[in-house]
């Protein structure tokens, strides 16, 4: 069975030593003592290891089933559902009016790294309600969040995200679910949805779906969009659970992965829903459920990558195969471990240094949310800006890491028994759902680079110009990080002036080169935040520390980072200069 342990060092790391998060003068973070946060993470880590990651391959080998219309979870996952609520894990981050624990979000994120590794599919059933939570927390009357937040904090009742129909995705313009409004104030539901994780189970006593729809008047397009408010039960006015509502269960996708996790096909026969927000300005309300969603599909696609890695390490120090090239490292033995061999170690280093400069970046993001939450603007662009790179390349590197761990392994990855498969196939989904990562990309060129005149972008590179700067003659640190920080910062630059002077005069050229614009930017995002660990470290060192080789396996990680990983911008940089015409050159039949 695959191991997993809480890299509860690594995330204080990060939390306490990066971000110093009690010393930022935010509301609540001056709780986030190195003490406080440690024993979250230890805990967090204790429920994960001795009961989510047993049940990770549990919920992948026996899936969901469909039975007289009710979804039933695989087994164990019921139990593991109440130790979570028990717990207070579900109400973390949520508002104390609402029964929340009102602790910062990047908290919550630092706990939903682990509780995401142990057993992905099973986490998602909270997270999503935590979702559908903030969109209710953001949009809703005074009487909604009385009605519903209280029961989704504690995960009595859980939420899900209506968007996806069976004729339209990405473009929701299409969709054709109606919502009739009645003389209640209430609006009657119809339609089917695709694709809607987490849309039934047997773990909570109601789901509150929420579900785009078109009512009378909207017009064509997304504006015309609302964002409803559909119980499974109907809730009585005293707060009781009332007739079961006119929504149904179609059908239970069959996916590659994530077999934990009830994927629904949802019928809504003339459900009866609430409006939530204002009429047909439900793109609005519902980006407050995507975008952290998103975000939160960010910390899937690394967090999968963690567990695969952790794995791979493990069987590359016991795994008996072959001689060093430098002589016998285990003369005693028939063979030395995989460990010693060059290729082996890139693998490793390549999937080690990508997770912890991805927790990293995730981290920061999540800290930036935390302070758009106290009006700081400036971190409110920058997270916007930084959200679809987020998504889309720790998700795309995080799939690419846990295909490296699995060949770790040789042909015992490929056997189901050893798990590493499962990791591969639960990571697949993360760069395709809550947008997929082509679109995160056409996002990012498309809407965020101009957004408010650029202005965001252009702070990003100035905080780096600024980073490089203070920390210029610092000898320990400015040829292995500042130096190709500054130069792979440069490159993005380029990147973004070469599309600032092409994209009017031919979109093509900006959108052929987008994908690989969101890598750059992902790379030199990773870059920075490994400068900022560097400094960490070396501060760390310099002060005098019991744990020195903590700090020093960070450098020499940074550094590999530095030299193998992030000089891939200038080659991004070359294809996004080639500009369309290579991409757009054949004809549509000459596919």
């Amino acid at each position: 069975m695959p191991i997993y342990n809480a890299p509860t060092r690594d995330l204080q790391f990060v939390l306490q030593d990066v971000l110093k998060l009690p010393e930022t003068g935010l509301p609540g973070h001056d709780e986030l003592d190195r003490d406080f946060t440690e024993a979250v993470l230890d805990a967090a880590g204790k429920l994960a290891s001795e009961v989510l990651a047993p049940l990770n391959i549990v919920g992948d080998s026996q899936g969901c089933r469909l039975e007289n219309g009710v979804v039933r979870t695989p087994e164990g996952f019921k139990a593991a559902f109440e130790a979570m609520k028990e717990g207070g894990w579900t109400a973390l981050d949520c508002d104390p009016d609402y029964g929340g624990q009102g602790m910062p979000y990047v908290l919550g994120a630092a706990t939903g790294e682990i509780f995401v590794a142990a057993n992905i599919a099973f986490n998602m059933y909270q997270g999503l309600t935590h979702g559908a939570y903030s969109a209710i927390h953001a949009h809703g009357t005074d009487a909604q969040k009385q009605t519903y937040l209280p029961k989704m904090v504690s995960c009595d009742w859980t939420g899900t995200m209506n968007l996806t129909e069976p004729h339209c995705g990405t473009d929701l313009g299409l969709l054709r679910t109606k919502a009739e409004p009645q003389q209640d104030g209430s609006y009657l539901i119809s339609g089917q949805k695709i694709f809607i994780s987490a849309g039934d189970h047997d773990m909570a006593e109601n789901i509150i779906h929420l579900v785009l729809a078109k009512a009378p008047g909207g017009g064509e397009g997304t504006k015309g969009i609302s964002l409803f408010i559909v119980p499974k039960f109907l809730v009585n006015e005293d707060g009781t659970l009332g007739e079961r509502n006119a929504v149904s269960v179609g059908n239970i996708e069959h996916k590659m992965g994530i077999h934990g996790n009830s994927t629904c096909v949802m019928n809504f026969d003339g459900a009866k829903g609430w409006l939530l927000g204002d009429l047909h300005k439900g793109m609005r309300a519902m980006f407050t459920m995507m975008n952290e969603a998103r975000l939160g599909v960010a910390t899937q696609g690394y967090s999968c990558a963690v567990a695969a890695y952790q794995n791979a390490a493990a069987y590359a120090r016991e795994r008996l195969q072959g001689r060093a090239a430098t002589g016998a490292a285990n003369p005693s033995g028939p063979a030395d471990p995989l460990i010693v061999h060059p290729d082996i170690r890139r693998s490793l280093m390549d999937q080690k240094s990508f997770i912890e400069g991805a927790r990293a970046l995730a981290l920061w993001g999540a800290h930036l949310i935390d302070r758009s939450h106290q009006g700081d603007a400036e971190a409110d662009g920058l997270i916007s800006l930084l959200t679809p790179v987020l998504k889309g390349f720790l998700t795309d590197k995080g799939f690419d890491s846990a295909v490296q761990a699995q060949q770790v392994f040789g042909g015992h990855g490929y056997i189901e028994e050893h798990g590493m498969s499962q990791f591969v196939r639960d990571a697949r989904i993360t760069m395709i759902y809550e947008g997929a990562n082509g679109v995160q990309a056409l996002d990012l060129v498309g809407r965020k680079l101009a957004a408010d005149g650029g202005r965001h972008v252009m702070a990003f590179f100035e905080m780096i110009k600024t980073f490089c700067r203070q920390h210029a003659d610092d000898a320990a640190l400015a040829a292995d990080f500042i130096t190709p920080l500054k130069a792979a910062s440069k490159d993005l630059q380029s990147a973004a002036m070469f599309f600032m002077e092409r994209a009017a005069r031919n979109p093509d050229d900006a959108l052929s080169g987008s994908y690989d614009f969101m890598h750059l930017f992902g790379q030199v995002a990773i870059g920075y935040m490994w400068a900022r660990m560097a400094v960490a470290a070396r501060q760390a060192l310099d002060a005098g520390t019991s744990d020195a080789a903590f700090f020093e396996t960070k450098l020499t990680t940074g550094r590999y980072y530095m030299k193998r990983q992030l000089p891939m911008t200038a080659t991004h940089l070359v294809r996004i200069q080639s500009g369309a015409e290579p991409v757009m050159a054949l004809s549509a039949e000459a596919f």
